[in-house]
């Protein structure tokens, strides 16, 4: 036999041997997994909590390296402007019950704008229940409301005048977050207030339409109304809730 012929024959029986090992190997391991799988599953079935625990784990892992998992809703509860009337004052929880009742709107909204009307109340040196006065007056608590002459969200601001304002927020478009709205209603406030020599009623009725407002229809007397209302409420007196 030539030596090409004898070279060919332990090629042929090297190519041979090889893939009778590579498939016994895949073979023993196809099994082998498949036994895991079967033994996986039956425990899974016998204990559920492990099932559990391990989906738990997974999301986490995938969240923590912000894979998209499109099979499942996005988490939105932080991104929404709502408070549990329990984790706010008890004085704060009757204003905001009260609120809810007249106006329509879930309380739990509301339970979060009247805690940040406390909080802003306290660098505006603004009265917090004059805050939420303004809001039911101007919008009724509504964030996405927009009148003829451009005033938008629960203080109606003038989005177009005041757009400096909203730039530390990201834009114009933050007027209609419910809590950027206020804190940006209230700095208007506080600023006319303050032009008006402090007086609240002129404040109010500069917020309204400027100087050239010549009869405010009793806006101011309705915000004031308003207002006091919702002294007596937070007080634990029983306000009609009435228009």
């Amino acid at each position: 036999m030539s030596k090409l012929a004898l070279l060919h024959q332990s090629l042929s029986t090297f190519i041979r041997d090889v893939g009778r090992g590579v498939f016994s190997l895949t073979h023993s391991s196809l099994a082998m997994l498949g036994l895991a799988v079967v033994l996986a599953v039956s425990v899974l079935a016998l204990r559920p909590d492990l099932l559990n625990a391990g989906e738990v784990y997974v999301y986490q892992w995938l969240r923590e390296r912000q894979v998209s998992l499109w099979w499942e809703p996005l988490n939105t509860v932080e991104r929404v402007t709502a408070t549990d009337l329990k984790d706010v004052t008890r004085q704060q929880a009757l204003v905001a019950a009260w609120l809810s009742q007249k106006y329509r709107i879930a309380p739990e909204p509301l339970a979060a704008l009247v805690a940040e009307s406390y909080v802003l109340s306290k660098s505006s040196k603004l009265a917090p229940h004059l805050i939420l006065a303004v809001m039911a007056i101007e919008s009724n608590f509504h964030p996405y409301i927009q009148s003829q002459v451009g005033a938008q969200g629960l203080m109606q601001v003038m989005t177009g005048i005041h757009a400096k304002r909203y730039e530390p927020y990201g834009g114009n478009m933050a007027a209609f977050d419910p809590l950027t709205n206020l804190r940006v209603g209230v700095a208007v406030l506080k600023e006319y207030v303050r032009m008006k020599g402090g007086s609240v009623e002129e404040g109010l009725l500069y917020y309204l339409g400027g100087d050239a407002v010549e009869n405010d229809g009793g806006y101011v007397a309705k915000v004031l109304a308003e207002q006091a209302r919702l002294d007596q409420v937070a007080a634990g007196a029983k306000v009609s809730t009435a228009p």
